[in-house]
Formats: structure tokens, C-alpha cells, sequence
């Protein structure tokens, strides 16, 4: 028996070993996700039965490009260089390898799609998809999976949140329509062949929005428009005067161990934004975020309430909060740090309404500055902030930063008396 020996990096790893029967990738340029589907291809069609027991003799596999020219110049010589040791015989004309055991791997093009019909089909892998017409997946490949009970994988970097972005989102979303399916993402820098100096080059001479996108996979190059990646300043430390406060979005807290990753990734995050606030604008410290556990989340405030000497913390009021004030006071006490906790509101305002008042004009104005020396939360932040508004993606970073608004406004406010006051009672001052 033929032995095959290839090497994968982790995350190319971590979706071959997943038993997901449909896999959502989303990946980089250059991050060996040809390499990837070339090596599912022909493990694929090595099996002679499937999971169920199906006898696979004389179902294909296919390779989908956008165009057939296209699946040749990227998949062509790679498989039969990769398959080498299994594949029987190759059809130049037709674009078919058939492996030592009879079954055989087409490559096909999207804009024809009349050859993709009547053919049963065990296992399908959609590259490029982004640049597919969706009913290609829909009305043509998808039924011819039925009859096998076959697996299809789709893969390829975001081209803004069109119709790859819907089926990666929906992929992790966990919902019970999806259960057979997992979104996987991985960026350039997870290949490691790939030099860290290329890497650091595109990113010097790229647009941010492109190398998002072509590097690191991200879809936000289509955001909602709202807020200007220009607009973000960054700086080394807060003015001389000012407060710095703290007001935190809380989120479900929900157990993630028996999650997959995809899945845990679709939830809500708790964030805690902290922020000197002078009359010349906003110094953002830090916006720790992440999704803890209740004990966990009442510990986090409370450090970063200390790290920076909050003149007050605002937690967003509801049943979130009720829960973790309990926490939040018996470690007060276990640590003696106790800061002034404000109960944030809502404000009658819609939460695009509140995020657009609070933080479009300071951005545009650059009344905002996000500290230079902390920035393991700047890529989240700026893919919420051009992201916004999109019902379909977070925004737990910026909400948490908008409250900053409420929080600081009431404290400033607190003891302030105008010159008309006039006490009804000279002792009380009431």
C-alpha cells in the first residue's frame, strides 16, 4: 500500500481532522489553502466507502473554480504533483485524474455549469467562492451530494461580506440547521513558510482594507461605512488633566468548553473599555474583552478599575449586572479597591443611535486617540468600528467604548452648581 507523507501547518490541520460534513474557510493569500484542498481532494477520493457505508465506485470528486482555466492554473499541476504516487492515469483535455483505485478527481469551472450536472458527486471543494454565483452551491452541487450523503468544503479569501460571508458566518453560527457545518479562518501569517518580512512589506504598502482582506482574511474591506479607519489617532499618553473612566458592556456568560471554536466565536463578548478623559478628548487605555465566566468577569473589571485608578466604572444596567455585583463586591473587599460603580443606561436611544452620537463626531474631529503601547485590541476594535452598522458581525468593543459618553458626562456633572442656585435650606444645601 502506497504511503503519503505531506505536511500541514496547524491550522490546515485543524480543519482535515474536523468531521464537520461542510467546512467553511476563510483564509489569506499564500496561507496553503490550494495546498490544503488539494490534499482533501485525493484523500477523498482514495475511499472506496464513506461514513454510512455508501459504496463511493463510481462517485467523482470535483474541484470548482470560478473558471475552468482557473482551476487548472491553480490546482492542475499541484495535484498531479501532490497525487503522484496514486494517480493511475490524467486527462489533459478533460482535466480528470484517476487514482489507482478507479475513482477520479475533475477539475471544473463555475461560469459552465452545464457540466456540472447529472454527475453523483461524493465530495466537492468550492475554491474561490467568493466569486461564485451562490446558486452554483444551491440549485446545481448541492443536489448532487444527496444520493452519497457526500461532503463539500468552500474556500477562499473574503471578498467583502457578500455571499461566502453569509455561509462562513451562518457555518459557526451553531444554529440547529447548521449542525453539519464549521467555519474555519486562518490568515497568511499562519503558514510558516511564508517569510515574516513579505508579510511586513504588504502590509507597508498596502491599504489597510486590502491587506485585511487579502492577508488576514478579513471581511470588513465591504464594511458599514460609518466610521474611517483615517480617522483613528494614536498616541503615546493621556494629557496631564482629566479622569480616566471605565464602562463595560457585559455579555452572556456562557460555558465555551463543549463548544467548537467556530461556534464559541459567533457569541458575544465582554468588554470593558477604560479612558482618560480630558477637554482635549479621549485617550483609550485598553478594552480588555472576552468571553468569562460571571466570577471572571467581576475580577476583570476590577483590575483594570485598579490598573488605571477608574474615577468611576459604568456597567450597562440589566440582569447582567445584577450578577455580577455580587462578585464584584465581595472581591472589592477581598482586595480593599473599592471604585464607584454607576449603572449605565441605554438612554431611550437605539444602540446605533447611541454608538453613532457618541463616537462618529470625536473620530471625525480626532477627539479620539487609542493608546500606541497597548494594542492587542486594536484589530477588534477598528473591524467593529468599520464593520458598523451590521446587524451580522460584532460590536461589543465599540458599545463598550460608547458609554464612555454617559459615564463621563454624570460624573462630571456630579457636584456641579450653577450660578443661579439658590438653597432653600443653608445647612442642608437643599
Amino acid at each position: 500500500m502506497t504511503e503519503l507523507n505531506f505536511e500541514l501547518h496547524e491550522k490546515q490541520l485543524e480543519v482535515l481532522k474536523s468531521k464537520a460534513r461542510f467546512k467553511a474557510v476563510a483564509a489569506g493569500r499564500r496561507a496553503g489553502k490550494s495546498y490544503l484542498a488539494c490534499i482533501m481532494l485525493i484523500l477523498e477520493a482514495l475511499k472506496d466507502k464513506n461514513e454510512h457505508g455508501i459504496d463511493l465506485k463510481h462517485k467523482e470528486v470535483f474541484y470548482v473554480a470560478p473558471t475552468l482555466q482557473q482551476a487548472r492554473d491553480i490546482m492542475w499541476n499541484l495535484l498531479k504533483d501532490l497525487g503522484k504516487d496514486v494517480i493511475r492515469d490524467t486527462h489533459e483535455n478533460t482535466s480528470t485524474a484517476t487514482l489507482v483505485n478507479g475513482r477520479r478527481i475533475t477539475l471544473k469551472g463555475s461560469d459552465r455549469p452545464d457540466s456540472l450536472r447529472g454527475v453523483s458527486v461524493s465530495f466537492v471543494v468550492m475554491d474561490e467562492y467568493a466569486f461564485m454565483r451562490p446558486e452554483t452551491w444551491d440549485l446545481i452541487l448541492r443536489p448532487t451530494l444527496a444520493d452519497s450523503r457526500g461532503s463539500a468544503m468552500f474556500i477562499g479569501t473574503p471578498s467583502g461580506k457578500n455571499h461566502f460571508y453569509h455561509l462562513w458566518t451562518e457555518a459557526g453560527s451553531g444554529k440547529e440547521e447548521f449542525s453539519e457545518w464549521e467555519a474555519f479562518h486562518f490568515n497568511s501569517l499562519d503558514n510558516p513558510i511564508l517569510a515574516e518580512e513579505e508579510i511586513n512589506h504588504a502590509r507597508a504598502t498596502m491599504s489597510h482594507q486590502a491587506f485585511r482582506q487579502e492577508f488576514e482574511a478579513s471581511f470588513s474591506n465591504a464594511g458599514g461605512g460609518a466610521f474611517k479607519e483615517d480617522d483613528i489617532q494614536y498616541g503615546d499618553e493621556p494629557d496631564a488633566d482629566g479622569f480616566t473612566f471605565v464602562a463595560v458592556d457585559p455579555n452572556g456568560f456562557t460555558d465555551t468548553t463543549n463548544l467548537t471554536k467556530a461556534a464559541a466565536a459567533r457569541l458575544d463578548q465582554t468588554a470593558i473599555a477604560a479612558v482618560h478623559v480630558s477637554a482635549s478628548g479621549w485617550f483609550v487605555h485598553e478594552i480588555k474583552y472576552g468571553r468569562w465566566g460571571v466570577r471572571q468577569t467581576a475580577l476583570e473589571i476590577l483590575r483594570i478599575a485598579q490598573k488605571y485608578h477608574a474615577a468611576s466604572v459604568g456597567i450597562e444596567k440589566g440582569s447582567l449586572k445584577s450578577a455580577i455585583m455580587p462578585y464584584l463586591e465581595d472581591n472589592m473587599r477581598r482586595i480593599g479597591v473599592y471604585p464607584n460603580i454607576q449603572e449605565l443606561t441605554h438612554g431611550g436611544k437605539k444602540k446605533t443611535e447611541r454608538i453613532m452620537w457618541a463616537l462618529q463626531g470625536r473620530f471625525q474631529h480626532g477627539k479620539i486617540t487609542f493608546n500606541k503601547n497597548s494594542t492587542y485590541w486594536h484589530k477588534e476594535v477598528i473591524d467593529q468600528l468599520l464593520d458598523f452598522p451590521n446587524p451580522l458581525v460584532h460590536d461589543d468593543l465599540i458599545d463598550a467604548l460608547a458609554y464612555i459618553d454617559q459615564i463621563s458626562v454624570a460624573v462630571y456633572d456630579h457636584g456641579f452648581q450653577p450660578e443661579e442656585f439658590e438653597p432653600l435650606d443653608d445647612i442642608s444645601g437643599y
